[in-house]
């Protein structure tokens, strides 16, 4: 289970930029990830500044690695959730930041209808860092 690059709302390729990961910090690919001061970190729910989610894996436990980044601020990500949702359902970012979880601080919003074998699709709600 991992948040993996579906459409872009606008029709947009996606879009990677390398960035500095914070020390000691280990990043899986599909992760969403949060900028805290310039680096990266794993995102948790109620994050306002959410940069994306990793195109790469990265092990920074002894300092000074980037890590590729899809930064598109209208992205739509396909994540396992084994649930049925439906379209404008919010949710949050799940612990780990490679899942979901149930809505408290609406992190997220399911973009189109799944049942629970079909991936869910989502989004940002407003949490993402470029979020207009």
């Amino acid at each position: 289970m991992a948040f993996t690059f579906a459409y872009d709302l606008t029709g947009a390729a996606p879009i990677i930029r390398k960035q500095t990961v914070a020390d000691t910090v280990v990043l899986s690919k599909g992760e969403m990830v949060n900028l805290e001061s310039g680096e990266l970190t794993t995102a948790v729910t109620a994050d306002t500044a959410i940069y994306g989610v990793t195109a790469e894996a990265v092990d920074n436990t002894d300092d000074g690695l980037e890590c590729a980044v899809i930064v598109n601020p209208f992205a739509v990500y396909a994540v396992t959730d084994a649930n049925a949702r439906l379209a404008g359902a919010p949710l949050d970012i799940g612990t780990g930041a490679l899942t979901l979880a149930s809505n408290s601080n609406s992190d997220l919003v399911v973009v189109e209808d799944s049942t629970a074998t079909e991936p869910t699709l989502v989004t940002f709600n407003g949490s993402h860092i470029f979020n207009p």
